[in-house]
């Protein structure tokens, strides 16, 4: 395990976050970018936008308070401190994503309005059942249903995002990279730490099998993909140039669907 963890420690992070893909960065994106004029002109857009972004908002306030909760859980002493730079990581993630609702209009005041409003309830739910294992200190749980599940799943979002977006709207794109970066690392030590685990001690691995796939039947992923396909047809039918109201746009990809 101390090998794996290693590359974990917070110097590691250190060079490559903050003195690294982070550095010169100004709210997670380069000095000087602004949210394209499309985006802040159109209404469709714009609200598109807002909904997007308050879903990212909601999922990295679940991670942080999964993370920090998850410190005082830890066995050892590498994973409490990795669990401390991901802690720092979240919190980051949770201001450059409110900044973006600040950049799209949203006033400070009207935040927690506005993200009751557009927070996806299955997202809700799942950061609930989560957080409530990580005040329980478990420690597995925690594990997989942050860093394996929705981690992966947040990953998976980011890099499709980024790729759809990052040349229509480069400030969005630069934020969303670094996001990716900080993400690829929380997986891979969710993976790597859960695997160890499972080495030390292999009567666990159908325990930890069988929640992982709890964790992914009874999660956010299969109403996702349920929204996926309800949602395909009105996608197509705005590439091929017919208008439809902003709620049938995919929550995944609001800056770009009325553009293809």
């Amino acid at each position: 395990m101390s090998d794996f963890l290693s590359g974990y420690s917070i110097q590691s992070w250190l060079e490559s976050c903050p003195q690294g893909y982070l550095e010169g960065t100004q709210w997670g994106h380069r000095p000087g970018e602004h949210e394209p004029e499309l985006i802040l002109e159109n209404p469709v857009l714009h609200e598109d936008a807002i909904r997007t972004t308050v879903q990212l908002v909601v999922g990295e306030r679940c991670a942080l308070a999964a993370s920090s909760g998850l410190i005082n859980a830890a066995p050892d002493e590498g994973s409490k401190r990795f669990l401390a730079t991901q802690t720092l990581d979240e919190a980051r993630h949770v201001e450059i994503f409110t900044h973006r609702l600040y950049d799209l209009g949203v006033k400070k005041a009207a935040l927690e309005d506005c993200i009751r409003s557009y927070a996806n309830p299955n997202l809700v739910r799942f950061a609930e059942v989560l957080l409530e294992k990580v005040d329980r200190k478990d420690f597995v749980a925690g594990v997989v249903g942050q860093n394996i599940v929705l981690e992966g799943m947040a990953f998976s979002v980011f890099e499709m995002m980024y790729a759809l977006t990052h040349e229509l709207n480069p400030k969005f794109g630069h934020t969303l990279s670094g996001t990716i970066a900080d993400e690829r690392r929380h997986v891979g030590f969710g993976e790597n730490r859960i695997g160890s685990l499972v080495q030390e001690h292999p009567e666990k691995k159908p325990a930890i099998e069988r929640m992982q796939k709890d964790w992914c039947d009874g999660g956010p992923a299969r109403a996702a993909a349920r929204r996926r396909r309800r949602r395909a047809p009105a996608l197509r039918a705005r590439r091929h140039g017919l208008r439809r109201g902003a709620e049938e746009v995919p929550a995944v990809l609001p800056e770009v669907a009325r553009r293809r």
